[in-house]
């Protein structure tokens, strides 16, 4: 098992696989993070494909291939658990021979076919739920890929679609989800995006990561997904809403205070 009630489970990495220097220098802010805050259960993450681009001129990243060579050495180089996300059932088996979490994007987290070859390569299973979804359908999903033996599974809440162009945290998604005993994981980044609000692309509000993080560990998430990169601005996707790496390390020391603080309420 990769996820321990113990500690805080932290998805992080840049939004696309980009280059080995971007990855190394996430990497190395991560390991350290990791030993200043023993808490910390860290997965490093990462996209071979953005396969959802608003635009077709949206650059999609480096491709399965490299993308997996990326993620091997990560994972060689600094032992971290590494993950990234699948888009079709072709992808599945190189993903699951290297990856230690394969992910289900929350466009396709209905796609039966997708939960079931991810549920089989015997590797944890991330799945996020649709902006499209409550909570109260996520069991419907989940059991898909408990029907199809996922060893482990994790469910992540990365917002919900409202009005126009924009997403919304409905913060009792929280103790709902967790009502299967499932890890409940918080997407404290693509929650703030502004989905196609940047003319031709997504958009996002950054400044409202921090607070809305602390909100979801007091209502019970038993994790974080944070995108981050050295420069964001330079970022070819989710710069908007990535953390600065330099700004990563503060944010992690606030989240844990409300951690720590709900779980000694929650055991009181």
């Amino acid at each position: 098992m990769i996820f321990h009630p113990g500690q805080l489970l932290l998805i992080a990495g840049p939004c696309s696989l980009e280059s080995e220097t971007i990855c190394r220098a996430v990497a190395e802010e991560l390991a350290g993070l990791g030993r200043r805050f023993p808490e910390l259960r860290i997965v490093f993450k990462g996209s071979f494909d953005k396969a959802n681009r608003t635009s077709l001129d949206g650059p999609r990243g480096v491709g399965l291939a490299a993308g997996l060579e990326l993620l091997a050495l990560i994972r060689r180089d600094y032992g971290f658990p590494v993950l990234t996300d699948v888009h079709e059932t072709s992808q599945v088996p190189a993903v699951g021979a290297v990856c230690d979490v394969v992910q289900i994007p929350a466009f396709l987290c209905r796609q039966t076919d997708l939960l079931l070859a991810a549920a089989a390569t015997g590797r944890a299973v991330n799945v996020k739920k649709g902006q499209f979804l409550s909570p109260a359908e996520m069991p419907y999903v989940t059991d898909k890929l408990r029907q199809g033996g996922a060893r482990e599974i994790w469910q992540t809440e990365r917002g919900s679609s409202f009005g126009y162009q924009n997403l919304v945290v409905d913060m009792r998604a929280f103790p709902i989800l967790r009502r299967q005993g499932l890890p409940t994981i918080f997407d404290a980044t693509h929650s703030v995006q502004l989905p196609g609000a940047g003319g031709g692309k997504s958009s996002g509000e950054r400044e409202f990561v921090a607070p809305l993080a602390r909100a979801a560990l007091a209502a019970g998430a038993d994790g974080l997904f944070l995108e981050t990169h050295p420069d964001p601005a330079s970022a070819i996707s989710d710069g908007p809403n990535m953390i600065p790496l330099a700004e990563l390390g503060n944010l992690l020391a606030g989240c844990l205070t409300i951690w720590r603080a709900a779980r000694t309420g929650a055991n009181s």
